[in-house]
C-alpha cells in the first residue's frame, strides 16, 4: 500500500530550477501523504478483510457444503454443481497482500513479536487456500510489487503444508518469534497478547497435522504437539474476531438484503441432530419458524425446522427450514440479538475434539472421553449457558441423558459432535467432512449424521476441491497449465488433492 506520485509537466519544470545536486525523489514527495502505511494499520486491515471473507464463505459455502445449513434458492453448492468460488481466491490473496507488506515493515523494524503474529495469520490464510484448491501460488505469491514476479509458480500442496518452508514449519517459527522482542501492533484479534498468539499457533499446527494425517504418517508430530501443550485452554483463547457493530467492523451479513438472507436455512441434518438431543445451540443457530407468532403471544412455543440440501425441486427436496439465528442477521420485525456473531477462525472446542480424536486413534495417551466431553461443553457454552430452556439442569445432565451424546468410543459419534460445533467456522466444516468421508472410503452411511444431498449432480460424491479461477489461465498461463496437468481429472471439482489422495 505504497503511494506512487506521478510526475507532472509542472513538477518537472519546477525541478529544473533546483541545483544539480538536488535529488529529484526528494522534490517528488508530498509531506502530507505517507509513502508507506504503518504495519499495524496493514495488520488490522488484513485481519478484518480475511475474517469478512471467512464469514461470507461460512454462510455461502462452508455451512452448506457440510450440511449444517442448506440453500433454499441457487442451490449449486448443495447440489454439487461447483465452480471456482473466485471470492475465496481473491479474498484471501487480497488480505495476504496487506499481510506480506506488514511483515516486510515488521522485519525492517526488528519487531519479532509482530512478525510472529503475522506468520500465524499467513499460515491460516494460505491453509484455507490450499485446502480449498490444492496446489496454489505460495512461495512466490504476492511478489509482483516487490520482486516484479508477476507469474508465481504453484507449489505442491504437500510442500505448502509439510515442506521445509511449509505452513507447519512457519507456525513453529512463529512461536519462536512471538517470545522475542517488540509488540504486536494493530491487533484486533488478541489485542497484542503474544501468549494468546502462541496458543493459536500451536492449536493451528495441531489442526493442520490432523488434516495431513491421511496422506503422511504424522503420529509422532501430533503426539508431540499435544504433549507440549500451550494450546487453547478455554473459550477465552478462541481465535475469533469480535465485530463491534459499526462500519467497517460490522458482522459481514448485516448489510445483506432480506431475500439473500432467506436463501440459507438451517440444514435438516443439523436440525435433526440437535432436536433429537435437545441441544441448547439450536436456539442460537436458528430462529423459530413461527417467530412472529411468538412475538404476538407468550403462550406460543418455538417451532424449528431444517431445509433439505439439494436441488430447488421443493417437492423432492423440501426447503421449509428455520432462518439462521438472531446473532447472524438483524431481520426486520424480529427480535435483535444482544450481540452479533464473531468471526471464527478456531475454537477451544475444536482443539478438544482434535485431542479426543488423536486419543481415540491411539496417537495420544490423553483421555479421549474427557476431551470429547470438554469439546461439547466448550461449544455449547461458547454460545449459551441456557440449559434450562431445553429441559436440562446443567451440562452434566445434558451430557449424561441427552440422546446420542455421551461417549461411545466411535469416531463417527466424535465427528458428529465436532461437526455440530463448527457452525460458521469458515470453510473448515467442508474440509473436515471431506477428511472424514475419505477415512470412511466415501461411504456416507459410515458417518450416520449426514447423507448424500437430495438430487445432487455428482453421483453422491462430495466434491474434492474448488476449481481454479478462470482468469488464472490468462494471467498466469504457464504455471496454471502445469498445476492443472498434475490433477488426475484436470481442473474439476472431483480431482483429488494431496490431503485426500491416499
Amino acid at each position: 500500500m505504497k503511494l506512487t506520485i506521478k510526475y507532472t509537466g509542472l513538477l518537472l519544470a519546477a525541478a529544473l530550477t533546483f541545483s544539480a545536486c538536488e535529488k529529484l525523489e526528494d522534490v517528488n514527495k508530498n509531506p502530507n501523504e505517507p509513502e508507506a502505511v504503518d504495519a499495524g494499520v496493514l495488520f488490522t486491515s488484513s485481519i478484518r478483510s480475511s475474517l469478512t471473507t471467512s464469514v461470507n464463505q461460512s454462510y455461502l459455502l462452508g455451512n452448506c457444503a457440510a450440511q449444517l445449513a442448506a440453500k433454499t434458492v441457487r442451490t449449486e453448492i448443495d447440489a454439487y454443481n461447483w465452480n471456482s468460488f473466485t471470492n475465496v481466491w481473491e479474498g484471501y490473496y487480497n488480505s495476504l497482500s496487506n499481510l506480506i507488506e506488514a511483515e516486510v515493515a515488521a522485519k525492517e523494524a526488528g519487531n519479532e513479536a509482530m512478525q510472529g503474529a503475522i506468520k500465524v495469520m499467513k499460515s491460516w490464510m494460505f491453509s484455507q487456500l490450499t485446502l480449498a484448491y490444492g496446489d496454489i501460488p505460495y512461495t512466490e505469491a504476492i511478489q509482483g510489487a516487490s520482486d516484479q514476479n508477476w507469474f508465481p509458480k504453484y507449489d505442491s500442496q504437500e510442500d505448502i503444508l509439510i515442506g521445509d518452508a511449509g505452513l507447519i514449519k512457519e507456525l513453529e517459527s512463529a512461536t519462536a518469534l512471538l517470545s522475542g522482542s517488540g509488540s504486536i501492533e494493530g491487533d484486533i484479534l488478541y489485542y497484542g497478547d503474544a501468549t494468546a498468539w502462541t496458543k493459536f499457533a500451536n492449536s493451528l499446527k495441531l489442526r493442520l497435522l490432523m488434516y495431513v494425517s491421511n496422506s503422511v504418517d504424522v503420529t509422532t508430530e501430533i503426539d508431540a504437539c499435544i504433549s507440549a501443550g500451550n494450546l487453547f485452554e478455554s473459550n477465552a483463547d478462541n481465535a475469533a474476531l469480535v465485530f463491534t457493530g459499526n462500519f467497517p467492523n460490522e458482522f459481514p451479513l448485516v448489510p445483506m438484503k432480506e431475500g439473500d438472507f432467506d436463501a440459507v436455512n438451517l440444514g435438516i441434518r443439523a436440525f435433526e441432530a440437535m432436536s433429537e438431543q435437545k441441544d441448547p445451540r439450536l436456539m442460537e443457530y436458528a430462529r423459530p419458524k413461527n417467530v412472529e407468532a411468538m412475538m404476538a403471544s407468550d403462550t406460543v412455543k418455538a417451532v424449528y425446522g431444517g431445509a433439505v440440501n439439494g436441488s430447488e425441486n421443493t417437492d423432492v427436496c423440501p426447503k421449509d427450514g428455520s432462518r439462521l439465528g438472531l446473532r447472524y442477521y438483524n431481520y426486520p420485525g424480529h427480535p435483535m440479538a444482544d450481540a452479533m456473531a464473531n468471526g471464527i477462525i478456531m475454537t477451544y472446542a475444536e482443539v478438544e475434539f482434535l485431542i479426543a480424536e488423536a486419543a481415540q486413534k491411539g496417537i495420544s495417551s490423553e483421555d479421549a472421553e474427557a476431551h470429547y466431553k470438554s469439546g461439547i461443553q466448550a461449544s455449547i457454552e461458547q454460545y449459551t449457558m441456557d440449559y434450562d430452556a431445553m429441559g436440562w439442569n446443567d451440562f452434566n445432565d445434558f451430557y449424561t441423558n441427552a440422546t446420542g451424546v455421551s461417549y461411545d468410543g466411535t469416531l463417527a459419534s466424535l465427528w458428529k459432535q465436532k461437526w455440530l460445533s463448527m457452525f460458521f467456522s469458515g470453510l473448515d466444516p467442508y474440509f473436515e467432512l471431506r477428511r472424514w468421508l475419505h477415512e470412511s472410503d466415501y461411504v456416507w452411511a459410515d458417518l450416520g449424521f449426514v447423507t448424500a444431498p437430495c438430487e445432487n449432480t455428482n453421483n453422491d460424491m462430495l466434491p474434492m476441491r474448488f476449481l481454479y479461477p478462470g482468469n488464472e489461465s490468462s494471467l498466469n498461463p504457464d504455471h496454471y497449465k502445469d498445476a492443472v496437468s498434475k490433477l488426475n481429472e484436470g481442473n474439476t471439482q472431483n480431482s483429488k488433492i494431496w490431503v485426500v489422495s491416499k
